[in-house]
């Protein structure tokens, strides 16, 4: 397929075009600079729906139509700017992308949501653990603009009955030289927030490589996880500590991430190849 990766200068947006590459899609990175691992680039504002209209009808020298776009780009959490500007911005940047794809006639976009969609930082408990991809809120201006993506996607395809959106929420990513942090993975609190949960920048490529592979009509939300979660305390255990009281699934396993990654598995085949217990690397 001919793809276009909006932030592929990010974290993810590296790892997505790496793996995207080697599955022999041609690739086009979008973003306002460069990514270090070169190939083919275009600078983009998504401020501009002028830009980003025209980049995804074609830019000469780079390609005369695309197959599918991955949306990556927005400011990536709260507090880099202030929350109005957090909200403006990564509204205006997704409907800008979402909506000139739908004009352009690209009917497979796959799109990052995030864990902010369903409680982050979760100060009131969340229905059921692990959590699904049934239960929605947001707690930040950041979270707020993934929910409404997740709403303004599932209104286009309703206008048009060929489009295909996958909304991956995705949890805290952790690259390569992150792994330092999980010295902390016997700490009670660490990951909290995050429900104990990560996702190598690898995987995350790799759910996204997934979603563009098996993306049918329609909107799909799924959550991207590590199948286990970061901690070295038995979910169960975290489960009754952070949220006393809260239903827990009878058949939830030992280790096993409180956001639920059951539905990717299941319907992507979704299977992270990075575990923290085999990347991490005590010092000493």
């Amino acid at each position: 397929m001919r793809i276009a990766v909006t932030g592929s200068s990010g974290k993810l947006g590296r790892a997505t075009i790496e793996r995207l590459t080697a599955d022999g899609h041609s690739v086009l990175g979008l973003d306002l600079n460069p990514a270090p691992h070169g190939g083919l680039f275009t600078r983009v504002d998504f401020t501009d729906y002028g830009q980003t209209l025209d980049t995804l009808l074609g830019v000469t020298a780079r390609h005369s139509g695309l197959d599918a776009v991955v949306h990556l780009a927005a400011i990536p959490v709260n507090g880099l700017v202030p929350d109005a500007t957090t909200f403006h911005n990564n509204m205006t940047v997704s409907f800008n992308v979402l909506f000139a794809a739908h004009r352009a006639g690209i009917r497979r976009i796959v799109s990052a949501s995030s864990i902010t969609a369903m409680g982050f930082p979760f100060e009131e408990p969340p229905p059921a653990l692990p959590v699904d991809e049934s239960y929605t809120a947001a707690n930040n201006t950041y979270g707020l603009t993934k929910v409404l993506e997740e709403t303004l996607a599932g209104q286009l395809v309703r206008w048009d009955p060929e489009l295909s959106i996958t909304a991956l929420r995705f949890t805290n990513i952790v690259a390569p030289e992150d792994y330092g942090t999980f010295a902390r993975a016997g700490e009670p609190t660490y990951r909290r927030d995050l429900l104990g949960s990560y996702i190598d920048a690898r995987d995350g490529g790799l759910a996204v490589a997934l979603a563009l592979a098996n993306g049918k009509p329609g909107l799909e939300v799924y959550n991207i996880a590590a199948p286990e979660s970061g901690n070295s305390i038995p979910s169960a255990e975290l489960a009754e500590r952070w949220f006393p009281g809260t239903p827990v699934a009878d058949d939830l396993g030992e280790f096993e991430s409180l956001m639920s990654t059951r539905k990717a598995q299941q319907q992507l085949g979704f299977r992270a190849e990075h575990a923290w217990r085999d990347e991490y690397r005590p010092e000493g």
